[in-house]
């Protein structure tokens, strides 16, 4: 069971700070902080895959999925991300929670190099949800989390995209499985936004990697 409970691992995700410049062409929305605590509570409560476990932080951006496994006892955490700002922010969130189970490492997830190929037990990630410039871009993060993990991958992924998602799984020989739908309430975070908040329903998934052969 998680060593914290949910309100108190959200009290915690709400003192890190999310982007000070965030980019839109690397779609950086941070992961609000009572999505994270749901997320990667529900993980460790249903699954133990957190605690005294190692884990890959894809696309880690601000820190707060990689400072939250920290808080549940991850033995080991490496955040990856490819904007040098990002994990500017990243650090400095993580020597003021003192995580330090956690790496940094600027890498294109896109990209992995075989030496970390299966090298972590999960992969965690909240990855770029597609826009008309990156479009396809989810499923390539999903393809690089399964090349990392060796025992669950933990995404989000907008709900209308589920049934395409489903079928690449099918593709891949991967085993998907819907834990929950959320709504993921996005504040506005560049110029072109009008609303202040805008809510996006989206999938929290569990995928199993397809068996070594």
């Amino acid at each position: 069971m998680p060593r914290l409970r949910l309100k108190q691992l959200e009290n915690y995700l709400e003192s890190v700070d999310d982007f000070d410049n965030p980019k839109i062409l690397l779609e950086q929305y941070a992961t609000r902080p009572h999505i994270a605590a749901c997320v990667l509570h529900s993980i460790e409560s249903q699954f133990g895959d957190i605690a005294n476990k190692s884990i890959c932080d894809v696309g880690c951006g601000s820190g707060r999925l990689s400072i939250g496994c920290s808080l549940l006892g991850a033995s080991y955490v490496l955040g990856i991300d490819i904007d040098e700002d990002a994990l500017d922010n990243c650090k400095d969130n993580i020597e003021g929670y003192e995580a330090t189970c956690v790496d940094l490492l600027q890498m294109d997830a896109l990209f992995i190099p075989d030496r970390l190929r299966k090298s972590f037990d999960v992969a965690i990630m909240n990855p770029p949800f597609g826009t008309k410039h990156n479009k396809g871009i989810d499923i390539r993060f999903l393809k690089a989390g399964l090349s990392l993990a060796r025992t669950a991958v933990y995404s989000l992924h907008k709900t209308s995209t589920r049934e395409h998602i489903l079928k690449v799984c099918t593709d891949w020989g991967v085993k998907p499985r819907v834990l929950a739908q959320l709504r993921y309430d996005i504040p506005a975070t560049y110029k072109h936004h009008k609303k202040k908040l805008v809510d996006i329903d989206v999938d929290f998934y569990r995928f199993e990697p397809a068996p070594t052969k």
